[in-house]
């Protein structure tokens, strides 16, 4: 990307905060308010005012101690804490692209976030940094730090829109709003010095580490003390996919970032707690993946700060691990985690800290929201065909690419079988009938396909599995949000189904479809990248409410699995369940040059065919 911030044009600007905080040069206004966070030393200080010059902070300190001139704008009664932001979020998740998901963010205190990018980048790997800076380039105030994706293929078993190494890493590294490497989930690679995507990704670290950036982390499952000090070894800085408290422990004692979701967040606040810890800084609160429609319900980092004082943290400690404490694991203190000179001017005013009651919210020294509502300014990009034409399947795909052929003569067969989150060893197995020399679906066995909808081939691979897709006769869901390689899945209990939902996909260039009875009952569009939707949020959570209830009205499979997340009722969780990282192990991807079946063990390479 050719438009990276101009450092002599941050020296100028830099140059002028020094004589705006020496009271020699005008502010552009001066933010009064009842007291101030101080998160560096977690006190309040009151009354303050906050000195605005040219979006940032030339100086605070006790109301009317500046010696400058600019215009006073007082707040009495409010509480200022900094802008909240992000270590680890996927805005893809939300289902909106960046410029409204600004506008949805914004009024809940976030005002910047680190992108961990791998989604996109498996999509439209070389515009993965034109992509996320273009609306802050055209005037947005939310301030997106790119991570680009490790996993980008998220193995070596898959062939996906985008490929990073070294050096790709390398250039990515000298945009200074880039501030490290997107979470290393593939820990087979990492450990076993004969997996393919070693070299690959060990590149990707060390070309990380040699412009001194940070190295994020993906920890599922790793829990033994000999694999979590492996994990830290490698230099993986972080983790967020703690899910107990003890694991946290352990690995916060071994240097490593905790970074918290919300729903594991209680169970461990409590185990910390208990255990006595007092130094919360290496501690912060993330999002990971919420939907738009989530966001409206229960806010966003606000909802994570309010749900972790819930949880026994005192607000200042909550705030901090929203502040200070992410900005400093990432390396961008300079620029954002505190109300302090230099830094963007970008404050959260409180009416009830305890709450986390939001009056007001400043970006850039200017109001951007105001009890809830978004009043900053509007951005919108026009996106290039690169971001929007993505689904290529290259053909028609018909019901016979759907299906499973038996071998000759067979009136049965034995099938391999998944289930979604399926953690263990081996897959499943399961006798099913044949007829006209295809396998047929059994009792409680539905079929789910993987579709390459990035070179153009449109090549398909279909299992069976249980414990998952439509009971109902004639039904298929499919989608192209499909962690991480993001082609295209579908589930059916019928061929013809299938094959209309993967149509309906392509032509509407990504999204979510589901058909039965020979026609689309509700679909909900994501024409950017497959992955967003470059509307409002309310205009897709809408959508998204359509397909939920459309998708209610059917029977569904289900038995439990591996993930507690994994709950009746919940189809549209499958996007999750085609992942390929730790603790996964066998696996069904989008049919390739290594892996032509597309059933694959993930951790060492074993392919298997479906049906034998």
């Amino acid at each position: 990307m050719d438009d990276a911030p101009d450092m002599e044009a941050e020296v100028a600007l830099r140059r002028r905060l020094v004589q705006v905080a020496l009271g020699r040069a005008p502010a552009d206004r001066v933010l009064r308010v009842e007291r101030m966070l101080d998160v560096h030393t977690r006190r309040w200080l009151g009354p303050q005012d906050i000195v605005m010059a040219e979006g940032r902070i030339a100086w605070t300190g006790p109301a009317g101690g500046w010696r400058g001139a600019g215009p006073v704008a007082e707040r009495p009664g409010l509480a200022a804490v900094p802008g909240f932001g992000e270590a680890h979020k996927h805005i893809e998740s939300s289902g909106i692209t960046p410029d409204h998901e600004a506008e949805l963010v914004l009024p809940h205190g976030c005002t910047w976030t680190c992108e961990a990018s791998h989604e996109l980048s498996n999509v439209c790997g070389p515009g993965n940094l034109e992509f996320w800076l273009t609306p802050r380039r055209l005037g947005s105030p939310y301030k997106i730090f790119p991570l680009p994706g490790s996993a980008t293929p998220p193995t070596a078993h898959e062939e996906t829109g985008g490929r990073y190494g070294a050096a790709e890493q390398a250039a990515f590294m000298r945009h200074p709003m880039v501030p490290g490497l997107d979470e290393v989930m593939d820990w087979p690679a990492v450990a076993d010095p004969d997996n393919p995507s070693g070299p690959r990704l060990w590149g990707m670290i060390g070309a990380t580490m040699a412009a001194r950036g940070v190295v994020e982390g993906h920890g599922a499952g790793l829990r033994a003390l000999p694999q979590i000090n492996a994990f830290a070894a490698a230099g993986l800085a972080s983790d967020h996919e703690g899910w107990t408290g003890p694991e946290v422990l352990d690995k916060l004692r071994r240097g490593i970032f905790a970074e918290l979701r919300p729903h594991t967040l209680p169970e461990i606040l409590a185990h910390l707690i208990e255990a006595g810890v007092e130094d919360w800084s290496q501690v912060a609160l993330v999002t990971d993946d919420r939907s738009a429609a989530e966001t409206l319900g229960i806010g966003a980092t606000d909802h994570n700060v309010r749900l972790a004082i819930r949880s026994g943290l005192a607000p200042e400690v909550a705030i901090q691990a929203v502040t200070l404490n992410p900005a400093r694991h990432m390396r961008l203190t300079p620029w954002v985690g505190s109300l302090a000179p230099g830094r963007h001017a970008d404050v959260v005013l409180l009416r009830d800290v305890a709450a986390v009651d939001i009056a007001e919210v400043w970006a850039d020294g200017v109001p951007v929201a105001r009890e809830g509502a978004h009043v900053g300014p509007q951005v919108r990009v026009d996106w290039p065909g690169w971001a929007t034409r993505t689904v290529r399947t290259g053909r028609t795909l018909a019901a016979s690419d759907f299906a499973v052929p038996a071998p000759p003569g067979r009136t049965s067969v034995e099938a391999a079988l998944l289930r979604p989150f399926h953690w263990e060893d081996a897959f499943l197995t399961g006798t099913l009938p044949v007829s006209d020399g295809l396998v047929r679906r059994g009792p409680g066995v539905t079929k789910l396909a993987m579709v390459d909808r990035h070179s153009g081939s449109g090549g398909v691979a279909a299992m069976f599995w249980r414990g998952c897709g439509p009971a109902t006769p004639g039904t298929a869901l499919g989608a192209t949000v499909a962690h991480d390689s993001h082609d295209i899945w579908v589930v059916g209990s019928c061929d013809a189904a299938m094959a209309l939902v993967a149509n309906r996909l392509a032509r509407m260039q990504g999204g979510w479809v589901l058909a039965s009875g020979g026609r689309v009952l509700a679909e909900a569009r994501l024409e950017v990248a497959g992955l967003m939707t470059a509307r409002p949020a309310r205009a897709h959570a809408a959508e998204m409410a359509a397909l939920d209830a459309a998708i209610a009205g059917l029977d569904w499979h289900w038995e439990p699995s591996s993930s507690p997340r994994w709950s009746p009722g919940d189809p549209r969780r499958l996007a999750y369940a085609t992942l390929t990282c730790a603790p996964w192990r066998w696996v069904l991807v989008a049919p390739g040059a290594r892996v032509p079946g597309g059933l694959v063990d993930v951790r060492t390479g074993e392919r298997h065919p479906v049906v034998w």
